[in-house]
């Protein structure tokens, strides 16, 4: 799950970045090295919600909704405290 979590924030930050590219904030050389890291930190990020989302046992809709978070700008930081919960959950039903 930490795995999960740190792919979910590389991956938004990521998606910010290119994102500053696009407003101009960050000069258009860098597209190809900012493209590439984020597609292969989305590819990662998918991968890794399969397993997190097999081995939290959530439902497809809830897969579906952290699959699209991806795509949102910000929305990692949702996804982010929905896992913080979901962890604190599971520490509860062990003690």
């Amino acid at each position: 799950m930490v795995l999960f979590r740190l792919a979910s924030l590389l991956e938004g930050l990521s998606y910010l970045v290119i994102l500053c590219v696009t407003l101009g904030l960050i000069s258009r050389d860098f597209v190809y090295v900012l493209g590439m890291g984020h597609g292969v930190l989305f590819m990662v990020y998918v991968a890794l919600s399969f397993y997190a989302a097999h081995k939290m046992r959530w439902s497809l809709i809830t897969w579906l909704l952290i699959f699209l978070a991806a795509l949102v700008p910000f929305a990692f930081i949702g996804v982010e405290l929905f896992l913080r919960r979901q962890v604190q959950g599971q520490q509860r039903q062990v003690q």
